[in-house]
């Protein structure tokens, strides 16, 4: 894994769970409550549960956080759907916060830590930083589905890889260098060790 794809993802991870919030905003509470299916039940809970896995690996790396560390998987942090997703925000920024001071020497590094469970692992960082942002599009398209479910999800043409440069994700192409790049106006149209 580069550098510049670990900068990449936080920006895409940010632009993604934007759409994802002015989405799951529009939802009743009743939908947005209930169980779906889900890994975690309810689209608030899986979100929630993306949010803990957040805390808890940033922890590990070192990074900053925001709120209390969890010490469970499906640990409520924030019961309010408001809060929930205002928390998911500056978590955001906080992931792209430490993607930018990431260095390459780092991230060609291991990490050591101890999961929830308590068992201590030593890893290369890289699959660890890879699995974070797989994790994050696992559950958003688990909430996804659920939104398409209740009818809510944008069933596009056959011309849907015709995207206007306001909605379209970042991507390879896009330049992601300090103060350039992908910012949240973009979402204006809107068992391995790891898994412990």
């Amino acid at each position: 894994m580069l550098l510049e794809q670990v900068r990449t993802f936080a920006r895409y991870n940010d632009w993604a769970n934007a759409r994802l919030a002015t989405a799951v905003r529009a939802l009743n509470e009743g939908d947005y409550r209930s169980d779906r299916g889900l890994f975690f039940g309810s689209i608030h809970s899986t979100l929630n549960h993306v949010l803990v896995a957040d805390r808890i690996w940033l922890h590990r790396l070192g990074g900053q956080i925001d709120g209390v560390l969890p010490t469970a998987l499906d640990q409520l942090l924030e019961d309010d759907r408001q809060q929930l997703l205002a928390a998911r925000e500056r978590m955001d920024a906080l992931i792209i916060a430490f993607a930018d001071a990431l260095d390459a020497r780092r991230l060609e590094g291991s990490i050591s830590y101890t999961n929830v469970a308590g068992d201590r692992f030593e890893q290369p960082l890289a699959p660890v930083v890879a699995h974070i942002f797989n994790h994050q599009t696992h559950h958003r398209g688990q909430v996804h589905a659920a939104l398409t479910g209740l009818g809510r999800g944008r069933r596009r043409p056959a011309s849907r890889h015709k995207a206007s440069a306001a909605t379209a994700a970042p991507n390879a192409t896009t330049p992601m260098g300090s103060g350039t790049g992908i910012n949240r106006s973009l979402s204006s149209t809107a068992a391995t060790p790891l898994d412990k």
